[in-house]
C-alpha cells in the first residue's frame, strides 16, 4: 500500500469466527474474511504536511486530543465519521451508546466536513495502545476475494468446496482431508491455489461461467493450527525473502499446480469448509455482525479492543515489493481473526475484487494504534 491516507471500505473473514489477514504476512507467519455500506475512500496521503510532530505519550489517566494525532489535520474528517456512524452501534458502555445516538442523529441531517471534524474533537480523545515491548505494532490487510469456480471437475478445476463435514472431529489434517476422510458435499469446483487462498480469507465470492455468483461462507474448521507457508517458501528458495506477496505466493502456486505445489500447500494443516449462498453484490460482514466500510474497518484482537471502538492508526515502512508507504486515518474495529493478536495488532479491510487483493497482499507495515474514547 503506498504513503496514504486511510481508504475507507470492507469485507470480513467469517463472520463472527476467526478470519485472515493480509496475505503475504499471514502466509509468511500464522490466519481470516466478510461486507457493509460502503464509506467514501480516504485518499492517498500527499505527503509530509504541516500537521503535528511526533506525538507524546499522555500522561496516566488523561487523553490526547485528536488535533494532536499524527496526521488528524490531512484527515477526511467526514468519511471517518461515516465509517464511525456505521459501526458505532456494537461500542460498549452508557458514554460509547450516547455519543453514538448523537453521531446518528447528526448523519440524518446535513453535514460538512468541519461538522464532523468538530463532532470527533468534541466528544473524544485518544490513548496510544503499547505492546509489551514497547516497539511498533503490526499492520496487515484482507480483502473480499472473488474466484472463478465450476460445477463439474476438470484438469484445471480439480479442487473441491467442501461442506461442513459430518464426522468433523475425524477428519484429521489438510493432507488427510484432500485423500478423502471428510464425508462433505462438493459445493463448487475451483483451482487449487485459488481454493488455498479462499480458505485463508474465509469468505469469497465464487463466479461461474453462465453468471451465476455463489458466496461461499466459513461453515467450519478442522481444529489445526494455521501455519503459513510464505517464511517456507523463502527458506527453501521458491521466492526471494522480500517478494512473499500474495500475488507472488499465488503464481508460483499456479505455475506448479500439481504434485510440488500440494506439498507446499500441506505445509498449513488447517483447512476451512463452507458454507454457499447466493451473492448480492455487498460488502463483507465483520465478528461484531455489522457490514465492513472498505478501508475504514480492522480486525482486532478482542482481548485488547471492543468491538464498535474508533481507533487511529498510523502505519509507515511496508517493505513488501509493491507494497505503498504509509496508512493513516480513523478505522472501527469490527472484525477479528486467529493470527490478529496483541494490543498494537490489525488487520485493515481493503474491499473486494482483484485490486483489492494485490494490495492487501503487500501489507506489512508498522504500526500505531490510539483507542478513541468517549470525553467524560
Amino acid at each position: 500500500m503506498r504513503a496514504v491516507v486511510l481508504p475507507s471500505a470492507s469485507t470480513s473473514a467469517r463472520s463472527g469466527a476467526a478470519r485472515v489477514g493480509a496475505l503475504s504476512f499471514l502466509m509468511f507467519v500464522a490466519a481470516c474474511a466478510s461486507a457493509p455500506p460502503v464509506v467514501s475512500p480516504v485518499s492517498p496521503d500527499p505527503g509530509p504536511g504541516p500537521g503535528p510532530g511526533p506525538v507524546s505519550p499522555p500522561t496516566a489517566g488523561e487523553g490526547l486530543s485528536l488535533a494532536a494525532l499524527p496526521g488528524w489535520a490531512q484527515e477526511d474528517h467526514l468519511a471517518a465519521f461515516r465509517a464511525y456512524v456505521a459501526g458505532c452501534g456494537r461500542a460498549k458502555g452508557a458514554g460509547a451508546a450516547a455519543v453514538c445516538a448523537r453521531a446518528r442523529d447528526l448523519a440524518d441531517r446535513r453535514l460538512s466536513p468541519s461538522d464532523a471534524r468538530s463532532f470527533l474533537e468534541t466528544h473524544f480523545v485518544a490513548t496510544e495502545a503499547r505492546t509489551d515491548n514497547g516497539r511498533a505494532g503490526l499492520l496487515t490487510a484482507y480483502f473480499a476475494p472473488e474466484y472463478p469456480a465450476r460445477g463439474a471437475p476438470d484438469a484445471e478445476f480439480d479442487a473441491p468446496v467442501l461442506s461442513r463435514p459430518t464426522n468433523l472431529s475425524e477428519v484429521g489434517d489438510r493432507a488427510a482431508i484432500e485423500a478423502g476422510s471428510a464425508r462433505s458435499s462438493v459445493l463448487a469446483w475451483m483451482r487449487a491455489e485459488d481454493l488455498f487462498f479462499l480458505q485463508i480469507q474465509g469468505s469469497g465470492t465464487l463466479t461461474f461461467p453462465d453468471g451465476a455468483r455463489l458466496r461461499a461462507a466459513y461453515a467450519a474448521d478442522n481444529g489445526a493450527r494455521f501455519v503459513g507457508i510464505a517464511r517456507p517458501m523463502a527458506e527453501r528458495g521458491l521466492l526471494p525473502q522480500n517478494g512473499t506477496s500474495g500475488d507472488a505466493i499465488r503464481a508460483w502456486l499456479a505455475a506448479h499446480r500439481g504434485a510440488e505445489a500440494r506439498e507446499v500447500m500441506a505445509l498449513n494443516p488447517r483447512y476451512i469448509f463452507f458454507a454457499i449462498s447466493p451473492d448480492k453484490g455487498d460488502e463483507a460482514t465483520g465478528a461484531a455482525g455489522v457490514p465492513l466500510p472498505a478501508r475504514r474497518s480492522v480486525a482486532v484482537d478482542p482481548s485488547h479492543w471492543t468491538y464498535g471502538d474508533a481507533v487511529w492508526i498510523e502505519a509507515d515502512g511496508g517493505n513488501l515489493i509493491g507494497a505503498r508507504a504509509s496508512y493513516r486515518g480513523l478505522v472501527m474495529a469490527l472484525d477479528t481473526g486467529s493470527a490478529i493478536r496483541g494490543p498494537v495488532r490489525a488487520d485493515l479491510y481493503i474491499g473486494r475484487g482483484d485490486a483489492a487483493g494485490q494490495e492487501a497482499g503487500a501489507v506489512r507495515h508498522p504500526l500505531r494504534m490510539w483507542r478513541l474514547t468517549p470525553k467524560g
